[in-house]
């Protein structure tokens, strides 16, 4: 049927079937080049603490597995975590957006984190039709990991001095070859940000961070960061819908990209410089904003790669 059809000739429910038909085709490329290809998504934001997108959320994410790409969620819980702590009076600072984290915050930390949150979206996704299986980055030791070392300058003194972090890690090594076993089982695994240092000890990890290691080590075609943003925006608060690591650079050294923006654009450098195709910055409050970034031209968000 050609697409110059009068379509107030069509009836309307049959006209709704040729739009959807229509997107079905225009997503065909996309859907080949996503094919047998693994996609990290770090699941934050708007789009995790609301219900109804909480499950438009999942259905997308079984979408992904039922066309062919190998999904991976590694899920944030920053307000979920505060206010578990403040329930419990424990007094929670942050340095440069870091939460300075004890034994008795990593112990919240770890409840939260891997406990109700992450069960919450493995039963939406088997609930949705799929097959999940929540973990934590200690399990099998998949996210070792080392204290995080932060060092500051004194405006008034100008002396550097290291900044003591607590129970906050970086990533060191992923151990991918258990993330192999689900992308072959057809399960989707979901990451709770947790590490093993080097002692054993539990460490607290930014999510963003352990979505980027993650992304690197499996070598994924995409990050994607959702965030309660639209993306990168210009100095008149214009989005920015590509940006090669280089520009990325330069608009945060000019102060474009400012303040709780820059670590997850240093993320996004990081992993498209160790390999993954593409990171994206993606307004988790849209919805089937993944859907869209994925199956679209235009897709959504800032999308960084590499020079």
């Amino acid at each position: 049927m050609s697409d110059d059809i009068n379509q107030t000739d069509v009836p309307e429910s049959e006209e709704r079937l040729l739009d959807q038909a229509k997107v079905l085709s225009q997503a065909l490329p996309f859907m080949k080049r996503n094919s047998g290809k693994t996609i990290v998504i770090k699941y934050g934001g708007h789009a995790m603490g609301d219900e109804a997108m909480a499950k438009l959320f999942a259905r997308d994410i079984i979408l992904l597995r039922q066309v062919g790409s190998n999904p991976i969620v590694v899920r944030g819980g920053g307000p979920q975590i505060g206010a578990m702590l403040d329930r419990l009076k424990i007094q929670s600072d942050f340095i440069d957006g870091l939460r300075v984290t004890d034994q008795e915050t990593v112990d919240v930390v770890e409840m939260v984190l891997s406990g109700s949150i992450n069960k919450s979206i493995v039963s939406n996704l088997n609930e949705a039709g799929g097959f999940a299986v929540g973990l934590s980055g200690k399990d099998g030791n998949l996210i070792q990991a080392e204290k995080l070392r932060r060092t500051a300058r004194d405006p008034e003194s100008n002396i550097e001095r290291v900044l003591d972090l607590g129970l906050v890690g970086e990533p060191t090594e992923i151990r991918s070859h258990i993330l192999d076993f689900f992308e072959r089982s057809d399960i989707t695994p979901v990451i709770a940000p947790i590490g093993s240092g080097p002692e054993g000890e539990t460490l607290n990890i930014n999510a963003d961070t352990a979505a980027g290691a993650i992304a690197s080590a499996v070598g994924a075609l995409r990050l994607l960061v959702l965030t309660d943003v639209p993306g990168v925006l210009d100095k008149d608060k214009n989005l920015i819908t590509d940006l090669t690591v280089s520009q990325a650079r330069a608009l945060i050294a000019d102060g474009t990209i400012e303040g709780g923006m820059i670590p997850k654009i240093e993320t996004c450098i990081k992993a498209v410089e160790e390999g993954v195709g593409g990171a994206v910055i993606i307004d988790g409050r849209i919805p089937h904003a993944l859907l869209i970034e994925l199956y679209t031209k235009s897709g959504t968000g800032t999308l960084i790669t590499a020079d």
